[in-house]
């Protein structure tokens, strides 16, 4: 079986970097002494390596930016990379705090070999502005291994990958320093020396624990592994190195979050019509913000300009220091009825949620409103104004109402001249007989001489009425 291991020498930055334009140099530190974790590629080009103590860093570089290791944010920036990846292979599994593991085997049939799949995959980190070294191995310890030693090559030759993982230092194996030094008195410097021992030999001279890590190393020992599932919600976070003042600052990293929430509709082949953002402040009380749209939409664009809107009327009460998305909303995707195969058709639907939404967001979303039909036979109170709904429940089909006007009248007024046409039956409506306001009435459409289609109606004592207007 062949396995693919994406080793992140810098996550955590990575992350951080996509929230600003224009970012400098930055490293992660960790432990009491303060030392570099992680450097990006910029500190590292000014001399700051990995292991560096903070006050030798500062001395190379004075305007570094720190920030401090936290495992349960790498562990959340490493489940984000997690999910873009689950839409090209199905079977992943997360190796805290850094690396990112699937099964390659099945997935050659489906990209037309190794060689596509590792360029997929190379293209999709290019969009995401991420560092990752690639390797593939037999096992998954082995394609570990070789990952974090730097970029690796697509091979898949089962001579050549055994081959890489035998020349690998046993400083790259993950051995606890004392096993190391017991082993180089032993004259032991690289893996495949070390594998070339008897069974009997490496069971006396090492740990049970590390003899089964060589074991699985080897693939002669099961290593397996817990495939990691999508949650139900979509969820992305940025965390920002500057606290954002202004409101326009957040428009920025919104961009990329917003594709990928794009992209995972697109995926999901599913709509949303909520977003809820999460602003995170120093020292103030977290600001949560909800984005609603008139109907169910997937665009990155429609989503930023609402949230545009939104920011507009909402200024921040205090700085920034984290920004989250979040989806847990999911709608079903008609598909357009106007569009044609090629999809050039415009869709007047999506063009008129557009516009409900934005005018929403600007307003209110009790600021515009539309008829919805009441159980009253009785014309003047078989509408009323509600607010517009974000999606208006489906009615089932029932018969064709009779045709009414548009232009209703506040009160109906006598009918003044005599109709030169009558263009329909009579409607009878007798209503309302338990409020004390009861009607009975024969309404016709007919055409006045100066051509008007007026709603009349003659009432039970024989008077001629016109109640509405035909356009």
């Amino acid at each position: 079986m062949l396995w693919l291991y994406l080793h992140f020498p810098h996550l955590l930055l990575d992350h951080l970097r996509r929230a600003h334009e224009a970012p400098g140099a930055m490293v992660v530190v960790s432990g009491t002494q303060q030392r570099v974790a992680q450097a990006c590629p910029q500190a590292q080009q000014q001399g700051v390596q990995v292991g560096m103590r903070l006050k030798t860093a500062l001395t190379l570089v004075p305007e570094l930016a720190i920030h401090q290791a936290d495992e349960n944010r790498e562990s959340a920036v490493l489940a984000q990379q997690a999910r873009w990846l689950y839409r090209h292979a199905a079977q992943i599994a997360l190796h805290p705090p850094d690396g990112l593991l699937l099964e390659a085997s099945s997935l050659q049939r489906l990209y037309g070999g190794l060689p596509a799949l590792w360029r997929t995959l190379q293209q999709a980190l290019a969009e995401r502005r991420l560092t990752a070294w690639l390797a593939t191995g037999l096992t998954p310890q082995a394609s570990r291994l070789v990952a974090r030693q730097g970029p690796g090559e697509c091979e898949q030759a089962p001579g050549r990958l055994k081959a890489r993982v035998a020349a690998l230092p046993l400083e790259a194996a993950g051995f606890e320093p004392r096993t190391r030094e017991r082993l180089a008195r032993l004259g032991l410097t690289r893996l495949g020396e070390l594998f070339q021992l008897p069974p009997q030999e490496l069971a006396r001279r090492l740990a049970p624990e590390t003899l089964a890590h060589v074991q699985q190393i080897q693939g002669v020992r099961p290593d397996p592994q817990a495939f990691w599932q999508p949650p139900p919600h979509f969820h992305q976070q940025v965390d920002f190195v500057r606290e954002v003042e202004q409101a326009q600052g957040l428009l920025f990293p919104l961009q990329p979050m917003l594709a990928e929430l794009e992209a995972d509709l697109q995926w999901r082949q599913q709509d949303t019509d909520s977003l809820h953002l999460t602003l995170t402040h120093r020292n103030r009380d977290t600001t949560r913000l909800t984005v609603r749209t008139s109907g169910p939409e997937h665009r990155a664009s429609a989503f930023a300009e609402l949230i545009r809107i939104r920011l507009e009327q909402h200024p921040l009460t205090a700085p920034v220091v984290a920004l989250a998305l979040t989806v847990s909303r999911f709608l079903a995707r008609d598909a357009p009825a106007s569009a044609d195969l090629l999809g050039e058709t415009t869709n007047l639907q999506e063009a008129w949620h557009t516009l409900v939404s934005r005018l929403q967001a600007r307003l209110g979303d009790a600021a515009l409103h539309h008829l919805t039909p009441e159980a009253d036979h009785r014309p003047e109170r078989a509408w009323s104004g509600a607010p517009l709904q974000r999606r208006s429940p489906r009615v089932a089909d029932t018969l064709a109402p009779p045709l009414r006007p548009l232009w209703l009248l506040s009160s109906p007024q006598p009918l003044q001249q005599t109709p030169v046409a009558w263009l329909s039956e009579p409607e009878r409506i007798n209503s309302g007989w338990w409020d004390g306001e009861r009607v009975q009435r024969d309404y016709y459409i007919a055409q006045l001489p100066s051509g008007q289609l007026a709603w009349l109606f003659r009432d039970v004592g024989g008077g001629w009425f016109i109640h509405g207007w035909f356009g």
